[in-house]
């Protein structure tokens, strides 16, 4: 195909793929269940960070986490007593257990006393001329583990550009926050970071489909080749290159590629 094919396809399957019906069986169904800034924050990052697997799992356990926080996460993780955390003894989503829950716990709580938006761990990091995310994904993590007596193990969680991770949970969960259209999957919430910023969710599909339509040469999925697909993915839409994940995703979860 050549560049105007993979465009045409590209808007084609972003308006397929890009409406309410996709939420149903998707993670973002998780922060679609709240209205409260603070609950879909929470509720999305959660959700993303969570999200490898069979996603009816994914969205299952997470559903059992809003159960276990009331279906109140915000007011939870603010208000809650040192016995309300046995609750989550059990609860395990592949390598993710207690000791991680207990800590995402810990560091809402704290960060939530502070700040009213999730907005600002991410963006505090960025220059005004940024071209993407990364600035602002390297300095949430060192917020996010900036805590005292933080738990190793819980860093295999949360990636980092610093570490060459895609990142893709992260830029997932940012996707949801920033991007803003009138088709109402992505929320679109926040304002000081931009669209043009994100960088795409480099997942299976999305990688597999990405590299058939020659938007990846690098041979590695890492930072980098996520950034390259980004940037490629620019060509077609500057200010909004990441509406594109649906595409792809959408392609690669049918098949039809």
């Amino acid at each position: 195909m050549n560049k105007e094919e993979v465009h045409e396809l590209l808007e084609a399957m972003y308006a397929r793929f890009n409406r309410l019906t996709f939420i149903e069986n998707d993670p973002v169904c998780i922060p679609h269940l709240f209205s409260k800034k603070e609950d879909i924050e929470i509720m999305g990052f959660w959700a993303a960070i969570l999200a490898w697997g069979q996603r009816v799992t994914i969205i299952n356990k997470s559903k059992e986490l809003i159960s276990l926080m009331g279906g109140a996460p915000h007011d939870f993780v603010i208000n809650h007593s040192e016995s309300d955390l046995k609750r989550f003894e059990k609860f395990v989503h592949r390598t993710f257990n207690y000791t991680d829950t207990l800590y995402f716990i810990h560091f809402f709580k704290s960060y939530y006393q502070k700040h009213d938006s999730l907005e600002w761990a991410f963006s505090q990091g960025m220059g005004a001329g940024d071209n993407n995310i990364e600035n602002g994904l390297v300095h949430f993590n060192k917020l996010f583990f900036g805590l005292e007596y933080f738990p190793e193990r819980t860093k295999k969680h949360v990636p980092t550009p610093e570490r060459k991770s895609a990142c893709k949970r992260l830029n997932m969960f940012l996707r949801w926050m920033v991007r803003k259209d009138d088709k109402g999957v992505d929320f679109g919430i926040w304002n000081k970071i931009k669209p043009s910023q994100l960088v795409c969710p480099c997942d299976l599909h999305v990688d597999r489909v990405a590299r058939k339509l020659k938007l990846i040469e690098r041979k590695n999925t890492d930072w980098l080749t996520a950034v390259e697909l980004t940037e490629n993915l620019k060509q077609f839409d500057p200010s909004d290159p990441v509406k594109y994940d649906f595409a792809l995703f959408g392609l690669g979860m049918s098949e039809e590629m």
